[in-house]
């Protein structure tokens, strides 16, 4: 039951444009494995705000999560690019890496880059 619910869970959630605040999170089902997922949104004023819904909506379907980092990611569709930077004040920078090869995965034809600087 849990990974069904587990594999339900989109990957990567944020705004089809713009420079936001973006959450890594790693999500859980009972006897299945977990997932890292990407959560970003312009609505978010504070990294906890994103994490805080992300774990209400999961909670919903049995899943339990944990923030591991955020930073920002500025999105620009006109120009198929995508760059991930920054850190999360209460929850210390992502893994970069990792949130940059989920983003690749679903927008396979951008240009998608990360560095640790930038605020």
């Amino acid at each position: 039951m849990a990974g069904a619910a587990l594999s339900r869970v989109p990957d990567v959630q944020i705004d089809g444009d713009g420079v936001f605040k973006y959450v890594l999170v790693r999500v859980r089902g009972a006897g299945a494995p977990a997932k890292d997922v990407v959560r970003g949104h312009g609505w978010a004023e504070y990294h906890a705000d994103l994490f805080e819904r992300t774990a209400e909506e999961l909670a919903r379907h049995g899943l339990s999560c944990e923030c591991l980092g955020g930073g920002r990611v500025s999105h620009r569709p006109e120009e198929r690019k995508i760059h991930v930077y920054g850190y999360s004040v209460g929850f210390g920078r992502a893994d970069h890496a990792v949130t940059t090869e989920k983003l690749k995965a679903e927008y396979p034809d951008y240009e998608i880059t990360w560095a640790d600087e930038g605020y």
